[in-house]
């Protein structure tokens, strides 16, 4: 009789199907056990999703499976709910279950595990001998020092357990005015009907206060909150709040901390209270007992993940993992996305409205300056306008603080030679090179996609002739500042100032305490930043943000707009928001000078997109398929393209390319791209599972493995 247990395990791999292994351990394996098993020459940590897979081993031959290798019992074991959460990802993102194991549990995060259960197994060893010692011990001086030693082994093997009600008891304190009172009960009521609720409150309305006094009272029933934000500089900055009110139960989790940090939080979470700030990466921490999840911002494409799979957006992500654990959902934002909003208007989410600010200030006025007419009158200095410079030195002179916006980053986006007018160009992605200015006065050319460095000598490789910079980065920018206000003090943040996460925090911190004058950054600094001193935002070449190849062009540049109008006027001061456009009548910047109302603009794209049949109305999924040969590619993509044209989806499927997006080669490889779009109708599960299906086979046919990517809802 075969005594073998037979169990499928997932594996970190791109794979469509679980694996048969036996298992004749003197301890029998169970569900979420880690397990060493052997897969195609290597070994890798895989967790037992099946113990009792006898009936399958059977069918394809016991001889033919193979034995794992060893349960890692010093290992975590992996929940119910986490391996819940992974189907569904993949599922919905069309990626294997294998994938999400991998991103929720890469590698680095497994080797550190590994080392830290080799530290525990050492340290228990030692508090075994310790106690030997202690037992054996002759003289009263000897045992007491046996004891101390032992104590102190024992302190950090056991983590001391946290009197939650007294720490999550000042939330209590927390003093909402009445329309935040009013908001509370509101998202408290759509929460205890199973609803998501939508918090739409104005910039400085005091959403932070709600969400607060929200995870105390969660936190004090003995449940758990999960708090994301989209980016790692808004959490630093909510992180001083929430850590002022809840100390002890705060966890950070973002790509800025180190693995063993990340693994801390891990470890921290699987023991009881906790309250998890984070981005988009948190939602594949090992939550337990989640009460409470909160999304900020829950607008801002930061959440959405391109590449590499799963390509997951973490506020979908996390309403899953809500509905897994059956906590209450908040997402909030000043801008709602037209995806929630029309979710409410459906009836799948609550709408709770918050139109009052907090300290009841006035919306900020809004000052849209024509470039072009300000150029023909001599009404320009550099890339400011002469109306801009006196609002600052107003602003300046009033011992009050300005923030400057241009979405680009370097010295300038790009250069060209004044003989030949070649632009220089990666030669491995095809883009401009943009110059940056070393802090050593240097300068050097930098492609933004690959990262690739070239040496700058300011002449054509061409002719020889002299290259001469087009446009202004941020650099730029913070040049012409310190020239125009010699004595303002200055600091730039944009993901090339921003590597380092100190200098983030100490240019935040410094702002925030009036220590700097005028701060000149990319969108970094137009996310939900409190300063208590800011009174002017100016946005630069504001049109850079409304010429995109995307149907979502005027939602995120009104959007974005009106986050960075709300950063100023927030103590009962009126702020100014100056926008420096070449095209002021836009329809995004009349929507902003309330010309027309953001009600009535959103409702109007709303309708293009239902005309057109874009998303909320439907669903796309991009093919995103790459090659180092272009011939090959384009020959492949079109047959692609073709073939799922003539699929026998359930319901009308659009299928659009394939076609050569704005950057069409990243890192030596080429890119074309193909939109599918899916009725959003009771057969899109089935279309996108046909579609999924197709794409395999033809890449399997084809010979083709790698190369095609499956995204949805891209952004």
């Amino acid at each position: 009789m075969d005594a073998r247990q037979y169990i499928k395990v997932l594996i970190p791999l791109r794979l469509e199907w679980e694996p048969l292994y036996s298992w004749d351990g003197p301890v029998p394996a169970v569900a979420g056990d880690r397990i060493r098993v052997a897969f195609a020459g290597k070994e890798y940590i895989g967790v037992v999703t099946d113990p009792d897979a006898g009936e399958e081993a059977a069918a394809v031959g016991l001889s033919r499976i193979r034995p794992a290798l060893a349960i890692e019992d010093s290992l975590p074991r992996i929940s119910e709910e986490e391996t819940g959460l992974w189907r569904q990802v993949a599922g919905y993102y069309l990626c294997t279950v294998g994938e999400v194991y991998k991103a929720a549990y890469p590698a680095g995060k497994v080797a550190e595990e590994e080392a830290k259960a080799r530290i525990a197994a050492r340290l228990k060893e030692r508090l075994e001998r310790k106690e030997k010692q202690i037992a054996s011990a002759r003289r009263d001086d000897t045992r007491a020092r046996y004891e101390s030693e032992r104590d102190a082994l024992q302190a950090r093997l056991s983590k001391s357990p946290l009197d939650v009600s007294a720490l999550a008891a000042r939330a209590g304190s927390i003093v909402l005015t009445a329309a935040q009172q009013a908001a509370f009960d509101k998202v408290k009521e759509s929460i205890r009907t199973g609803k998501p609720a939508l918090l739409h409150g104005v910039t400085g309305s005091g959403k932070t206060e709600i969400y607060m006094k929200l995870a105390g009272e969660v936190l004090m029933g003995g449940k758990n909150v999960l708090y994301l934000v989209p980016e790692i500089a808004l959490g630093k900055q909510l992180e001083e709040r929430i850590g002022e009110m809840f100390p002890e139960l705060l966890r950070v989790c973002h790509s800025g901390e180190s693995m063993a940090r990340r693994l801390d939080t891990a470890e921290f979470i699987r023991e009881g209270s906790y309250l998890v700030l984070g981005t988009r990466s948190a939602v594949f921490l090992p939550h337990r007992n989640l009460g409470l999840v909160i999304i900020d911002e829950e607008h801002d494409s930061s959440y959405k993940q391109d590449s590499p799979a799963p390509r997951y957006n973490a506020r979908e992500t996390a309403i899953m993992m809500a509905r897994i654990f059956g906590a209450g959902t908040v997402l909030g934002s000043a801008t709602p996305s037209l995806e929630s909003l029309y979710n409410c208007s459906a009836g799948r989410f609550s709408l709770v409205p918050l139109t009052q600010r907090y300290y009841d200030a006035a919306d900020s006025d809004i000052e849209i300056i024509d470039t072009i007419a300000e150029r023909r009158k001599n009404g320009m200095v550099g890339h400011f306008s002469r109306k801009l410079i006196s609002r600052i030195e107003g602003c300046l002179a009033a011992g009050e603080q300005a923030v400057i916006l241009r979405e680009r980053r370097a010295y300038a986006p790009m250069v060209q030679c004044e003989e030949c007018g070649q632009i220089p160009r990666c030669s491995r992605c095809n883009v401009p090179l943009s110059l940056h200015k070393r802090p050593d006065g240097g300068e050097r050319l930098l492609c933004h996609y690959c990262g690739r460095v070239y040496e700058y000598t300011g002449r054509c490789a061409s002719c020889g002739g002299s290259l001469r910079p087009l446009g202004s980065g941020t650099q730029k920018i913070e040049e012409e500042v310190k020239a125009l206000f010699p004595s303002a003090r200055v600091a730039r943040l944009d993901s090339d100032a921003a590597r380092s996460s100190g200098y983030e925090s100490e240019v935040i911190r410094q702002f925030s305490r009036g220590e700097l004058d005028i701060l000149i950054g990319t969108q970094i600094v137009t996310k939900g930043f409190d300063f208590s001193g800011l009174t002017l935002v100016a946005v630069l070449q504001a049109d850079s943000l409304l010429g995109q190849e995307d149907y979502k062009a005027d939602e995120k540049a009104l959007q974005m707009l009106e986050q960075f109008r709300g950063r100023c006027g927030r103590r009962g001061t009126k702020g100014m928001f100056v926008v420096q456009t070449s095209q002021p009548g836009h329809p995004v910047y009349t929507a902003l000078e309330g010309k027309a109302g953001l009600e009535e603009t959103r409702s109007r794209f709303l309708q293009e997109r239902k005309v057109f049949g874009y998303p909320p109305y439907s669903r796309i999924v991009a093919l995103v398929v790459k090659d180092g040969n272009l011939a090959r590619l384009e020959r492949l993509c079109r047959d692609l393209a073709e073939d799922l044209g003539r699929l026998g989806f359930r319901s009308r499927v659009q299928v659009a390319g394939p076609y050569a997006p704005a950057v069409d080669m990243v890192s030596g490889k080429h890119i074309r791209k193909i939109r599918v779009l899916l009725p959003k109708d009771r057969f899109l599960s089935e279309n996108k599972a046909i579609l999924k299906t197709a794409v395999e086979a033809f890449g399997k046919d084809r010979k083709y493995p790698g190369h095609i990517a499956l995204d949805v809802d891209p952004v």
